[in-house]
């Protein structure tokens, strides 16, 4: 199916080939004509799979055939997790007008910046806004912008939305639409939240879940080494310098983890910088303006950057800390392998976070061998020892009462 085939202006159909896409995706094939006829839609799809440009479609041809408002009134509303995903979604709309010939004005509004020049660039009004919610709705209260006007709603990772504790000023926001209004909702997972979300702001959504066939999944090749917890920076260090990546974005669980990690990785030689929520917007900026030029190899970053961060040919990815959810792992990953391109997951196994892998396995129906690296092998645990106990005792990870006394030698071992 070729994209004028989807409903979309000639135009736009040509501006999505020049962006390097030659068929619509599964996901912009299911929605894009259903959202056009006006539907609500609650679509699921991978990482990667075109979401963006499956609703950015939508609401550049929706601008078409709208009357302009004088002044210029929002009539499409964004909302996203991330700065970064925000600026992510205005660049491929302001650059898919752009082919287009449209004169579309997008306005980016996130925090972390301040909201002075935020609030002077709408004085001449907006077609769409790509916020966050806070600082949405910080620009509301300044009265600098009004959703009175929005005809179409999109919540773009709506999973993560949930997941930073942004329910409450969802519930704002669509309180402040008009009561008619289009709502586009996508995610790269359902959980039970999302579900109860969408039953209760959208109208009779059209459902599409796009479950990639065996040979459409995307190609990551994943690795999950055993290592000690005091090895994991030699051991990254010796596989940058073994492998020979180019670049590897670089996953922790904590600001602190991103900061030491990058420091010994650049007291080794290695072009590396941390990336988290507490670092100011602009050195956020310049660290993956840096990244996606290859003037840096490593960054280190915390799950700020696990969604909606898209870096074209980005060869690796590796869970220095193995991420909280089953959930959070497949956005880890799915930085890597994206547009067709094939990529590498590697996970560091320590031997507290065995049974958390296991779990992660068993959500994704997928084993992951393990492995170890020569040099770099786990040191003997007393559990693994002749005698010893999965997890260090019979009844849990912590060895019971028994357990000490037979180490000890004050009882005889098992059988």
């Amino acid at each position: 199916m070729p994209f004028s085939d989807l409903g979309i202006p000639p135009a736009l159909a040509h501006a999505m080939v020049l962006q390097g896409y030659v068929l619509p995706t599964p996901v912009q094939a299911q929605t894009v004509p259903v959202a056009l006829d006006g539907k609500d839609v609650l679509a699921c799809a991978q990482t990667g799979s075109g979401k963006t440009a499956a609703y950015a479609m939508v609401l550049l041809a929706q601008l078409t055939s709208r009357t302009p408002h004088k002044p210029r009134q929002a009539t499409a509303l964004v909302v996203v997790p991330t700065r970064e995903l925000a600026t992510q979604v205005g660049d491929t709309l302001r650059t898919l007008a752009q082919h287009a010939g449209q004169a579309a004005r997008v306005t980016v509004l996130f925090g972390g910046v301040s909201i002075n020049p935020q609030l002077m660039g709408l004085r001449g009004g907006t077609d769409i806004v790509v916020a966050t919610p806070g600082r949405l709705l910080d620009v509301v209260d300044h009265r600098a912008l009004t959703l009175g006007g929005v005809q179409t709603l999109v919540l773009d990772e709506a999973d993560r939305l949930l997941d930073l504790g942004f329910a409450q000023e969802l519930d704002r926001i669509r309180s402040l639409l008009p009561a008619r209004h289009q709502s586009l909702l996508y995610s790269a997972t359902f959980p039970a939240a999302v579900r109860a979300m969408a039953q209760a702001s959208l109208h009779s959504p059209v459902e599409v879940n796009v479950v990639a066939e065996e040979g459409e999944q995307p190609d990551i090749a994943q690795r999950a080494i055993q290592v000690d917890v005091s090895q994991r920076t030699q051991l990254l260090r010796h596989l940058i310098a073994e492998q020979g990546w180019s670049r590897v974005l670089v996953f922790v669980a904590t600001k602190y983890a991103a900061e030491m990690v990058a420091d010994k990785l650049r007291r080794a030689g290695l072009l590396a910088e941390p990336f988290h929520a507490q670092l100011s917007q602009g050195k956020r900026t310049q660290v993956l303006m840096d990244f996606k030029a290859s003037a840096i190899g490593v960054v280190v970053a915390t799950d700020v950057a696990a969604r909606g961060i898209d870096i074209s040919d980005l060869p690796v990815v590796v869970n220095y800390d193995l991420p909280r959810s089953a959930t959070d792992y497949t956005h880890r990953i799915g930085r890597t392998a994206r547009a067709g391109a094939s990529g590498l997951a590697v996970s560091f196994v320590t031997a507290d976070m065995e049974a958390h892998f296991r779990l992660i396995e068993k959500r994704h129906r997928k084993l992951v061998p393990r492995e170890q690296v020569p040099g770099f092998e786990p040191a003997p645990r007393a559990s693994d020892a002749p005698g010893g106990t999965a997890g260090g005792g019979i009844k849990g990870i912590r060895p019971s009462k028994k357990d000490k006394l037979r180490a000890a030698g004050l009882l005889p071992p098992l059988a």
